[in-house]
This record gives structure tokens, C-alpha cells and sequence, in this order.
């Protein structure tokens, strides 16, 4: 089967291999006629970006681009691509990249007209009314990894430089209007990149699943996510150039991006606040974390999460998936703990605030108080095999406990408003050395 095809849902995808070529006649039918190309520092020097601007110069539409972009893009990165924009007389952006160049490319081209500062369009009730949306530049969006999701979200995550806050920028304007997914430009990603993507559309994926909010279509999306990664990621993992895995994870990250507007949970609520002040790979971090929340979360979604294994064909149910989940980590190399990935101890009280406070932690299956919060906190601090049983007090109920299932109400009624997420990467230059923790 060719895996090539135009999709509508839930914007205009040009998805198969080969699709870049592609990207001039994208943006003219997005009504662009002089792009900024957004991407990060890593990708600024590479082959597959000088591509795409070439493609866009051959066809009369400049070569500019802005690459001023940090792993997890923050006000001032925006502030300075929204001065390149205006100074450049530019129409639309196309967002090209990772989590970090998608994100920081879809808030240019959002921002861009808008003369209210970015933090007043929060995704906080219906503050993504503020904005003048005749002012909102059209935008294209061009994967170049596969997890994140975000160029078919019509969100984007930024960091405030101050606070070190992450906050959620939410407009449906913001969705690309055309998705290039060409499996070909995610070729040449280093397998730490490759697992850490991949790892955040699993726990995408598997976060919608599990959350206990109605939206069956969602549900659906989620589970088939799941199976794709399964399948391909350990495949492309071992293989990069295998170019059929490649498409699959590709069409998984789009998939787990559509199926969380079902809602997200404690492994996003955990991993935000870490990456906000350790800068750490947003997908090995929801990697690391993931086992603590099955283990938090078992009382409310084992009967789930059983009928999830059989579907995936894994035996044994829940404790059979979450064996799958523990070796699928050691086969991808994801750390076991965080302080592999520079984080420390010293601050898990202020992370815990910022967990709870987090848009995500309202889609836990389990409600999430400081008590087990702290205490996810402190057993993904420690290494899984050798953590003390203080750690574990509250993730692992007594026969016959039942956690409470109540939390707090959260509106998942919009594509993608609740977040997240980001997976925020550089690209190394070729020959760079990746660290384990991306």
C-alpha cells in the first residue's frame, strides 16, 4: 500500500513521501505570496531546509527565514520573529520544523497583526475572542519530526522568560491552513530524537485514551495511535531510513495531536513544569514519567487499559502493558530517572505547585493533589527498580483502595485547547553529538 494521500481532517494534509516539493504550491493556495520560513537554530544549516527554501525561491516567493528559535520557544523569540515578519513585509509564515519551530512559526503568523500583548490570549475561556482575526496571517505547516503533533493544532505553547512558565496560546486561526507531512525530511533524525518524539505521541496517544472525558472519536484515534507506535517506532528507531516506519510515526503524531483535545493528564501536568526550568526533551521527559503515572492511575482506567492490550495484542492486560511500556523505554535508551537528564531535587515543591496548576492536570483519571503529586515527583526522581517504598505511597493503593476518581472540570470542547505538551527540539548539525536526554 502507498502511503500517500490528501486528507481534510482537520486541515488540508499533503501527506507521503516526497510531498516537500510541494510546499511553493501549499502556500500559494494558503494565499501566501511572501513567506517566513520559522525554524530553529539546528535546522537553520541543513540540507532539507535549504530545500525548502529553494523550492520556495524557484517559485518566486523569496528565501527568507527566521531561526531564532530556543528548544522551548519563549516571548522573546516571538517578539523577534514578529519584528522580522513586519520589517520583511511578509503575508505568512511557514512553520518548519520540530515542536519548537512549528509552535514559535503558527505564534508569528498569529501574532503578527495583533497589537495586544500575547499573554492575553491565554487559553483561558473565551479570551481567543480578544484577538482581531482579519489580522491573523495564514500559516503552513511542515513537520520535520514525529511526535509533537503541533501542525494540527490550533495552539501554541510559549515560555515566559520571566516566570519560566509555559502558557498556551489558543485561536482556531492559529491551524495551518496546509499541512506538508513528508516522512523523508524526519529521515536524518538521530535516534534520541527519533525515541523521544516518538514517545511523546505514545503518551499523547495514551493520555486521550485514558482520560475520562466523553469523545469517542477521539477514543478511537487514540487507540490506533497507540498501535502505530507499537509497531513502527522500535522499527525506525533501529532503522532510520526505514521510510514506511518513518510514515507511520509520522501519521501517529498527527493522530495523538487530534485525539488530546479528549483531554491530557498527570504525565504532561508532571513534564511541563520540568522542562520549563531544566529545558529538558519534552517527549524522554513524558517518557521517564510515564510508568509513575500508570502506577498513580491504575485504579480508574485498569479495565481500559486491559481492553487497550488485547487490541495491541499484548497479553497479561494492564501489568502486560505496563511491562510492554518499561521495555519499549530500555529498547529506546529513555533514561529511568530524571537526574539523568540534569534534573535535581531541590525544587520539586515548586514543581509540584506548577503541576497542579497546569492546564493538563485537569484530564487525570485520578485527581491530583499535592500529597501524589509530590509523590510522582519523588519516585521519578529515583531509579524504578531500586526506589524506596516512601516514594510510593501514594501511587500504589493497598488491596481493595480505591483512589478518587473526582477532579476538577475542564473544558475539552475545542481542537487542541487544552495543552500540553510541546515536543521542543534542535535538530543537531550534522555530526553534533546527541546527549541521552535530547
Amino acid at each position: 500500500m502507498k502511503l500517500e494521500g490528501n486528507w481534510s481532517y482537520p486541515t488540508a494534509i499533503r501527506f507521503g513521501a516526497g510531498r516537500i516539493r510541494e510546499l511553493a504550491e501549499a502556500c500559494k493556495a494558503a494565499g501566501i505570496s511572501k513567506p517566513l520560513l520559522v525554524t530553529d537554530r539546528g535546522l537553520a544549516g541543513m540540507d532539507i531546509t535549504k530545500n525548502a527554501l529553494d523550492i520556495l525561491e524557484a517559485a518566486g516567493l523569496g528565501r527568507a527565514m527566521f531561526s531564532e528559535v530556543d528548544p522551548n520557544p519563549n516571548d522573546k523569540n516571538l517578539e523577534a520573529g514578529v519584528k522580522v515578519f513586519r520589517d520583511g513585509g511578509h503575508d505568512g509564515v511557514v512553520a518548519f520544523g520540530g515542536g519548537s519551530g512549528l509552535d514559535l512559526g503558527k505564534l508569528i503568523a498569529f501574532m503578527a497583526g495583533q497589537t495586544r500583548p500575547v499573554w492575553d490570549f491565554e487559553d483561558i475561556g473565551d479570551w481567543w475572542t480578544r484577538a482581531d482575526a482579519s489580522k491573523i496571517a495564514p500559516n503552513v505547516a511542515v513537520p520535520t519530526t514525529a511526535g509533537t503533533g503541533s501542525e494540527v493544532g490550533r495552539a501554541g505553547v510559549l515560555t515566559n522568560s520571566e516566570t519560566h512558565v509555559k502558557k498556551i496560546i489558543f485561536h482556531p486561526k492559529v491551524l495551518p491552513s496546509v499541512v506538508i507531512c513528508d516522512p523523508e525530511l524526519t529521515v536524518g533524525m538521530p535516534k534520541a530524537i527519533t525515541a523521544g518524539t516518538g514517545m511523546d505521541a505514545f503518551a499523547h496517544c495514551l493520555e486521550a485514551y485514558s482520560s475520562p472525558f466523553y469523545h469517542p472519536m477521539s477514543q478511537g484515534i487514540a487507540l490506533e495511535g497507540l498501535r502505530l507506535v507499537k509497531e513502527y517506532l522500535p522499527r525506525a528507531y533501529q532503522n532510520g531510513s526505514d521510510l514506511e516506519a518513518r510514515a507511520q510515526m509520522m501519521s501517529a503524531a498527527a493522530m495523538g495531536a487530534v485525539a488530546f483535545q479528549k483531554g491530557l493528564g498527570a504525565i504532561h501536568a508532571v513534564s511541563h513544569p520540568v522542562g520549563a526550568i531544566y529545558n529538558t526533551h519534552h517527549g524522554t521527559t513524558n517518557a521517564v514519567v510515564m510508568p509513575a503515572v500508570l502506577k498513580l492511575n491504575r485504579p480508574e482506567i485498569e479495565e481500559r487499559i486491559d481492553a487497550a492490550a488485547a487490541y495491541l495484542g499484548i497479553a497479561g492486560g494492564f501489568d502486560g502493558f505496563f511491562d510492554f511500556v518499561m521495555g519499549l523505554r530500555a529498547e529506546l535508551g529513555i533514561p529511568e530517572r530524571l537526574g539523568e537528564m540534569g534534573v535535581g531535587t531541590d525544587r520539586i515543591d515548586e514543581m509540584v505547585a506548577m503541576a497542579l496548576e497546569d492546564p493538563s492536570a485537569g484530564g487525570n483519571p485520578v485527581k491530583l493533589t499535592a500529597a501524589n503529586t509530590k509523590a510522582l515527583f519523588e519516585a521519578v526522581s529515583e531509579v524504578w527498580r531500586n526506589r524506596p517504598s516512601s516514594a510510593c505511597r501514594h501511587l500504589l493503593p493497598v488491596h481493595g483502595e480505591k483512589h478518587s476518581a473526582a477532579m476538577t472540570a475542564v473544558p475539552f470542547h475545542r481542537y487542541n485547547q487544552i495543552r500540553k505538551h510541546r515536543t521542543f527540539f534542535l535538530l543537531p548539525a550534522r555530526g553534533e553529538k546527541v546527549p541521552a536526554g535530547g
